[in-house]
C-alpha cells in the first residue's frame, strides 16, 4: 500500500524543486490552481471533489495525493469522497475501481493525522 501522506510531503518538495528549474511555468500553475479552486459558485470543497474524481478516471497517483489531502482541508467527509469515487468508477469503469480503492486509503491515512 503506498503510502499517501509521505507521497504528498514528496511531491511538494519536488514541484519545490521543478519551481527553481521552471520558475514561470510553475508560478502559472500555481495562480492557475488557486484561481481555480477558491470560493465561487461552487465552493473549494466541492471542487476538490470534482478534482479527486478526475485525478481517479485519468489515474494520477499524486493527483489522489494531492486532492484527497485538500478536499479533506476543506471539509470533506469519508463519505462525500465515497460518492465522488463512485461517480468516478461510473465515468472510468474497472480502472477507477483500483485507483478508487487508493483514494480511499489515502483518506483512512490522512485521517490518522487528524487532517
Amino acid at each position: 500500500m503506498k503510502n499517501f501522506p509521505e507521497h504528498y510531503k514528496e511531491l511538494n518538495t519536488w514541484m519545490e524543486q521543478l519551481g527553481l528549474e521552471i520558475p514561470d511555468v510553475m508560478h502559472g500553475f500555481g495562480a492557475l490552481h488557486a484561481s481555480s479552486l477558491k470560493d465561487g459558485a461552487l465552493n473549494s470543497k466541492t471542487k476538490e471533489l470534482i478534482a479527486l474524481g478526475i485525478a481517479i478516471t485519468v489515474r494520477c497517483d499524486g493527483c489522489i495525493s494531492f486532492h484527497v489531502h485538500d478536499a479533506m482541508q476543506a471539509g470533506a467527509s469519508k463519505e462525500e469522497i465515497a460518492e465522488t469515487v463512485s461517480v468516478a468508477i461510473l465515468m472510468g469503469g474497472g480502472p477507477s475501481v483500483v485507483y478508487g480503492i487508493e483514494a480511499m486509503q489515502a483518506v483512512s491515512q490522512f485521517a490518522a493525522l487528524d487532517l
